[in-house]
């Protein structure tokens, strides 16, 4: 483990020791490659995806890396992660069976495959660790250069703590601001766009951010020919070298087998980026992949013989070892000494982590065993069909849980004995109920701070108050006082700062705040969204605003694999609280009126979808996600900021509780549930059917994830016995998606007379101007006859057809 130094002055003995325990490092990393790839092709492992060729060079980044920077890296950087002490051989290991425990798997419980790593900033209570006083590192996702976007925030993080006054909760995150973000990632993934829109937005925003790119000339078995324009990065990208005309980048460029001036680069980038915020890019090139991509193939099927000898001589490690030969660091029999004793001490750390993974489940194959064979010896009818799923699970050397499972439950249908029926479903239900959460768990915030800890807080009015004030104005005036109560909020976005956004929800505010909490940025949401992952993973909490719900598809990705999956693929031991802003539904033209909620309320689960009807009700959304520690995303209605609505006294205050339905007008005949700008309409066409003597109860469901966490809808149900759910998404989009909930998680179809029913839009986008909202979107018009429909079928002779 790389110790923090106070004194930079070394003795040749002092150098020597050093440069031996990086050697020790390096060795027993390339060691974890080697014998991780074994247990895969031997069957223990499932898949392997290795950090062999990258060794050298990760450890000159460990030795600039200090406590509270953070790393945001590639799925290769398993010797970074040794050199700070944040990764042993047999938690390697252990990561690489799977090993649902965080004790023995601290990087992520056996969620993700071997490689992905992450560091713990929560204590066990979800409140956060002191992060300046340990070494971090963002949790890895697999999808490439999808840990980009989050790169920038966790760097401009340390510009907001060094510029922005009055945070007080900043000691447990930064130091002045010195923090440096680091990011690690392939060659060939710099050839994706999150990528090239992180390194131009870095650019722009001046932040201390160091990139690192391994470059070992393929992606998987492409050659950089076909990846990277001149086959070189640092080339294509020197027009961001700064100079003294403009800001940019420090760029270097430096062979990863140069064990010195890796050193030294890396130092040299430190210094730039720690005191100055300047970013630097790091093009490590001449890079080897010992045992080619992954365990899924072999690198001899696409390089020919003169790169595999190349690749041999140019080993980091090797020429490490010939280094330090050379300068008479060490001789080559005490290096083969060294090596030697490493190679058992992997080995051995190899052998603790299967037996600390398999052990349990043989423990658990031996008790069902016994209960078989007692379950067996009872069986009368069944005595030999059950006798032959036993033979199966006895041969099984290293079971899984999956395979007594599967036996257990085939032998539970042929159990004629009652007491061994429940002897047996008993257990079933017992083993499932233990290990189902380790597979399942902390999708969503377990802490005091989860979004169903706020109380709801109502809007309090004067006396007679009456609708006065745009609902742009009632999200402004709420803003404002957000900001004054918590220093450490910050919104940024497309066209947020000088004019207050596109709807002036935010006037006057980057005057009164500042550019850099309200801050206009660039066309690029992918890192929007990036930008408040990584803040808010550094104890801020940023508001990210995207223009429009349309646009939202840009980022998707990164909420989906990043955002929406931190906690459970932490184990709860990471939190990014980011508030997504957003708004969108009815407007006119295909790329300013979508709302594709199913598509997005599928795809972002563990990140909560609220969809207010106006804006006191977002802006009490937002007062109550700033009181919580999960991530949320809130879609304003596009065409409510000009209503007028009635002015709250407690701005700031008043809080929309999340995942409760509202019930807008009661009813007896049937029930209508929606949300957002429909539900105008919906209110509307209530009044109008009212008038054919046609009582429609109205149900706002304010949040679709989560969603009517109290059943109150099932209670409308049962007493009016007919359901239609209207929505302006595609047929089948939100629509069946509340139908389901309604029908499967509230079990409303006990209660039902006619068939649930959902009215949407068009499978199509909608068409510009009012008539193409007209005929794209659900209109009151068709609220009404799709109402006035099943209550004819209810009652043909009291509401005859409309058209005959």
């Amino acid at each position: 483990m790389i110790k923090e130094k106070s004194n930079t002055t070394l003795t040749f003995e002092d150098f020597k020791t050093e440069v031996l325990n990086d050697y020790r490092i390096a060795v027993t990393s390339r060691e974890c490659s080697l014998l991780g790839r074994k247990e895969v092709l031997t069957g223990k492992a499932k898949f392997g995806i290795f950090g062999d060729g990258k060794e050298v060079p990760q450890l000159a980044m460990a030795k600039a890396f200090q406590n509270g920077d953070f790393r945001s890296g590639y799925y290769r950087d398993q010797t970074f992660m040794m050199a700070i002490g944040e990764l042993t051989p047999k938690q390697f290991f252990a990561g690489l069976y799977g090993h649902t425990d965080l004790e023995y798997d601290p990087m992520s419980a056996g969620r993700q495959m071997g490689g992905h790593f992450v560091t713990h900033s929560l204590n066990e209570d979800g409140s956060w660790k002191d992060l300046t006083k340990q070494k971090n590192s963002s949790a890895d996702i697999s999808p490439t250069a999808g840990q980009m976007p989050r790169l920038l925030g966790l760097a401009q993080a340390s510009k907001i703590y060094r510029n922005v006054d009055g945070i007080t909760t900043k000691d447990k995150f930064s130091v002045n601001g010195n923090e440096i973000a680091w990011g690690t990632i392939g060659n060939a993934s710099t050839s994706e766009g999150l990528f090239f829109e992180t390194i131009n937005a870095a650019g722009v925003l001046q932040v201390p951010m160091v990139m690192s790119v391994w470059d070992d000339e393929y992606g998987i078995s492409v050659h950089a020919r076909h990846q990277t324009t001149k086959e070189n990065i640092s080339e294509i990208l020197k027009g961001y070298q700064r100079d003294e005309e403009s800001n940019g980048y420090e760029i270097f460029r430096v062979k990863g087998w140069d064990y010195a001036e890796l050193v030294s680069t890396y130092e040299r980038a430190a210094a730039i980026a720690r005191e100055h915020h300047i970013p630097v890019l790091i093009h490590v090139n001449e890079l080897t992949q010992p045992q080619g991509h992954s365990t899924s193939g072999s690198h001899e099927r696409y390089k020919n013989a003169e790169r595999l000898a190349w690749e041999k001589d140019f080993d980091c490690v090797r020429q490490m070892r010939l280094w330090m030969i050379a300068i008479n660091i060490a001789s080559p029999e005490e290096l083969t000494e060294i090596e030697n004793e490493l190679k058992k001490e992997v080995l051995e750390a190899k052998k603790e982590a299967w037996n600390s993974f398999i052990n349990p489940i043989i423990e658990d194959q031996k008790n069902l065993m016994v209960l078989l064979e007692q379950i067996s010896a009872a069986s009368i009818n069944h005595k030999d069909k059950i006798q032959k799923y036993i033979s199966e699970l006895s041969v099984i050397k290293s079971p899984l849980k999956k395979e007594m499972l599967v036996i257990a439950r085939k032998i539970l249908r042929f159990i004629e004995v009652p007491n061994s029926k429940v002897l047996l479903s008993d257990w079933i239900t017992n083993y499932i109920e233990i290990t189902q959460p380790r597979f399942s768990s902390n999708l969503h915030s377990d802490s005091d701070k989860n979004v169903f800890s706020v109380e709801k807080v109502l809007p309090e009015y004067a006396d007679n108050a009456k609708p006065d004030l745009d609902g742009r104005m009632i999200l402004r005036d709420n803003f404002d006082a957000l900001f004054t109560k918590y220093p450490e909020t910050l919104i940024f976005g497309e066209d947020v700062g000088n004019i207050g956004d596109v709807n002036q929800g935010l006037e006057g505010m980057q005057e009164k705040y500042g550019e850099l909490r309200v801050a206009d940025v660039g066309i690029r949401e992918a890192t929007i969204i990036g930008q408040g992952i990584g803040m808010a993973l550094r104890g801020l909490r940023p508001i990210a605003e995207i223009q429009y719900l349309d646009y939202l598809l840009y980022a998707i990705q990164i909420m989906s694999d990043d955002l929406a999956t931190l906690q459970y693929r932490t184990v709860g031991k990471q939190k990014a609280p980011l508030i997504i802003r957003t708004r969108g539904h009815r407007l006119e033209g295909i790329w300013h009126s979508g709302s594709p909620m199913g598509m997005i309320i599928n795809a972002v689960r563990g990140i909560h979808v609220l969809v207010p009807r106006n804006m006191t009700q977002a802006a009490g959304f937002y007062n109550a996600l700033l009181e919580c520690d999960e991530p949320a995303l809130v879609i304003e209605c596009l065409n409510g900021y000009r209503l007028k609505e009635k002015t709250p006294l407690n701005f700031g205050e008043f809080k929309t509780p999340i995942g409760v339905v509202e019930t807008l007008k009661e009813g007896a005949d049937i029930t209508l549930v929606s949300y957002g700008s429909t539900l105008r309409l919906v209110e509307q066409a209530a009044i109008e059917l009212l008038d054919l003597g046609i009582d429609c109860e109205v149900i706002d469901a304010q949040s679709l994830l989560p969603f009517d966490i109290n059943k109150d809808i099932v209670k409308s149900i049962a007493k009016t016995n007919r359901l239609l759910v209207i929505d302006e998404d595609v047929p089948g989009g939100a629509s069946a998606y509340i139908l389901q909930q309604i029908l499967e998680e509230q079990n409303a179809y006990i209660h039902l007379d006619s068939k649930p029913q959902t009215l949407a839009a068009k499978a199509h986008r909608p068409a510009y101007g009012t008539d193409g909202d007209y005929f794209s979107k659900p209109s009151a018009e068709d609220i009404f006859e799709k109402v006035y429909s099943m209550m004819h079928e209810v009652n043909p002779a009291k509401y005859p057809n409309l058209y005959q």
